[in-house]
């Protein structure tokens, strides 16, 4: 089953499921995510909407929602970097975003004032599905209801400027999410998806998941022992090998550019580039 998120005409947004007749509103975002497990079996056994027409896509997540997001989490990818010559890292590096910076599938990305572009990220997006507290990977893994194509775009010249990562990773409209996809049609990561990302159609990105350091049952556990996860929270799980900054010379993204990531059985997640400007308008 395929989910996005829109809104309706008198500013409710919802998670839907998408269909060839248009997307049908399962139920409001946050009474979804307060039991999605439920609401989803409720939907199976035969509950149904009738179709919205022409709604405004947004991003199927609360507002609450926590994104956390693992760096240097592909063999590859850390191996083409600054920390070619380190170990790979025995824990996850793990940063957040806030849901303010999340978009939809076709929604431009602004290049922010003093960057000279954005870098691309091509990753996979799980959304938890249950409350999570000291959880085994085993726990953690069975608690993902769902996955995304996701492209944590980044301005590099702000991320590289302190030792956090924080205002280079949550640049305006600079999270696009794709469809959530449930996880029993995406089964194990650990079983390998492949992830493309392309720019104006050329192949600059291409990694399996099967490359990660860290998987998603072993990270979502590590953070459970701290925090506690709860339905509606996402992971990004990294990045594969081919990103911009560590190319000679490097290679950014620039008003103009289109930028796509294809993932095995998630889809295709499109980007347009455009000036800081439109973002003011």
């Amino acid at each position: 089953m395929r989910l996005c998120g829109i809104r309706t005409a008198d500013g409710v947004r919802h998670v839907a499921e998408e269909t060839a007749e248009g997307p049908r509103p399962i139920a409001p975002v946050e009474a979804f995510w307060a039991d999605p497990e439920a609401r989803l079996a409720a939907w199976r056994a035969g509950e149904r909407t009738a179709p919205v027409a022409g709604p405004v896509l947004v991003p199927p997540v609360r507002d609450a929602a926590r994104v956390l997001c693992v760096g240097l989490n592909y063999r590859a990818h850390v191996a083409e970097g600054s920390y070619r010559d380190d170990p790979y890292p025995e824990l996850p590096t793990v940063f957040g975003r806030w849901t303010a910076s999340l978009s939809v599938d076709g929604e431009p990305a602004p290049v922010p004032a003093g960057e000279d572009g954005l870098d691309w990220e091509g990753e996979v997006v799980a959304y938890l599905g249950r409350r999570l507290v000291d959880a085994t990977p085993e726990e953690a893994r069975a608690a993902v209801i769902g996955y995304s194509t996701f492209n944590d775009l980044t301005a590099r010249r702000a991320q590289k400027a302190t030792s956090q990562w924080t205002v280079g990773k949550n640049a305006d409209a600079s999270g696009p999410l794709g469809p959530l996809v449930t996880a029993d049609e995406v089964g194990d990561l650990r079983d390998g998806l492949e992830l493309v990302t392309r720019v104006n159609g050329e192949v600059v990105q291409r990694g399996d998941t099967r490359d990660l350091v860290h998987e998603v049952g072993e990270v979502l556990s590590l953070l459970s022992r701290t925090m506690t996860l709860h339905p509606g929270d996402l992971l990004a799980t990294g990045t594969p090998a081919g990103v911009g900054y560590s190319r000679t010379p490097p290679w950014l993204l620039r008003p103009g550019d289109v930028v796509t990531v294809e993932v095995d059985r998630l889809g295709v997640l499109r980007t347009p580039i455009v000036e800081n400007n439109a973002r003011h308008g």
